[in-house]
């Protein structure tokens, strides 16, 4: 069996609202679950591909801060 665990959770989370989304990064988080943990990786991604330069090198800032 083929299964893209990508895809999966795009087609999961395509059409929510912010307040939907919001929802689930959040419930991720506090759920603190290892099978989460693709999915918060795949809506990185989604974030990542769909920012400008400046917004990532912020991100990078903000999670180097973090690791500190």
């Amino acid at each position: 069996m083929n299964f893209d665990l990508r895809n999966a959770i795009i087609h999961n989370v395509s059409g929510n609202s912010q307040t939907e989304l919001r929802e689930t990064i959040v419930d991720a988080i506090q759920n603190g679950e290892e099978k989460m943990l693709p999915g918060l990786g795949v809506l990185f991604e989604v974030i990542w591909k769909n920012s400008s330069e400046e917004d990532r090198k912020e991100m990078l800032q903000t999670l180097e801060s973090g690791l500190k």
